[in-house]
């Protein structure tokens, strides 16, 4: 059941990375969410609204024709309500691999934290 919700959950991940709607975004990313990645070296800390602003500012992977390619690798269910996701997905040419922290407030998932990666080109 918990693993039902979770991979539900995960489609409207993965539809706002492809098509950007924004209300959707708003409903997957907690308002506090932070995300992480390592860039160049150095550790990139994003807060919920600066990342937001970037999603909202640029052309989605949809309307540039970019191919959908993504897939759940792993779902660790800590309780209830906390669970740990790693899922592998393309955005744009990249192929990206992302952890996501998710927890379960007032009824539904939602990503509190994310780290992530590019694990190389698509083309």
């Amino acid at each position: 059941m918990i693993h039902d919700e979770i991979r539900a959950f995960l489609t409207n991940y993965f539809d706002v990375l492809q098509n950007q709607n924004m209300a959707l975004f708003d409903r997957v990313f907690h308002q506090d969410c932070v995300l992480y990645s390592t860039q160049d070296g150095q550790t990139v800390v994003r807060p919920f609204q600066v990342y937001r602003e970037m999603v909202q500012g640029r052309a989605s992977p949809e309307s540039v024709g970019a191919p959908r390619q993504d897939h759940i690798t792993m779902i660790d269910v800590l309780s209830d309500e906390m669970a740990l996701v790693k899922v592998q997905l393309r955005l744009f040419d990249n192929i990206m691999m992302d952890y996501l922290n998710i927890n379960k407030v007032n009824g539904k998932w939602i990503i509190m934290a994310k780290h992530f990666t590019r694990k190389g080109s698509a083309i």
